[in-house]
């Protein structure tokens, strides 16, 4: 089984704020909503150093592992070092492209797309190739911040700000295909702030 994660390029990223990000990311709240198993096999794209990774790694177990996406490379190569210098073997690195995570065709389980997808301008042909990279009844599991300031402003206006509606997505995962199957539009807030408001989305695709 695998896991399909697109963490952002904006804080909480690098390794030295982890433990900050520990206090105030539900990881096991979120893992246990993707319905992530020992011995899974996970995709994490947009990786960045590798904070889900390597939270993924551990929790899926030598049996699973653990494809680790980022369109930079020096970012996978510091995800490289960190799981050497832990001892974990079981994440393979893939340098992937804006609108293509180069994901193995019908292999993944599980996606998850952590504070990212509003970034993604070409966010229709990512969903397309997450779509071939599923199995039959693969999940996608999207998280994301709402600031307060943004609610009600145009999708456009909410990607600038590094922030986006739960509503606009709803729309784009129906539209590829999908069949949103929860939010939960209240899980905590980013980095404390209670002006940022995280939700999450999981969406399921039926088999054809």
């Amino acid at each position: 089984m695998f896991l399909l994660i697109i963490p952002a390029m904006y804080g909480q990223y690098s390794e030295s704020d982890w433990k900050a990000r520990d206090k105030w990311m539900k990881v096991a709240q979120i893992f246990e909503m993707a319905d992530i198993h020992l011995g899974d096999d996970v995709a994490d794209i947009g990786c960045h150093q590798g904070y889900m990774s390597l939270h993924l790694a551990t929790y899926i177990g030598e049996k699973g592992k653990v494809y680790s996406v980022d369109v930079r490379e020096d970012r996978l190569n510091s995800l490289n070092e960190i799981a050497s210098e832990r001892g974990i073997r079981n994440i393979q690195t893939i340098l992937g492209d804006y609108d293509d995570p180069k994901l193995p065709e019908n292999s993944i389980d599980v996606v998850l797309i952590i504070d990212a997808y509003h970034e993604m301008k070409d966010y229709r042909e990512i969903l397309q190739h997450v779509k071939k990279a599923l199995k039959p009844n693969g999940r996608i599991l999207l998280l994301e911040k709402l600031k307060r300031e943004m609610i009600g402003k145009s999708r456009q206006e909410q990607s600038k700000a590094h922030t986006l509606a739960p509503k606009f997505v709803e729309n784009e995962l129906k539209e590829a295909g999908f069949e949103v199957i929860m939010i939960d539009k209240d899980l905590g807030y980013w980095e404390e702030n209670h002006d940022k408001k995280i939700w999450v989305m999981v969406g399921f695709l039926p088999q054809s």
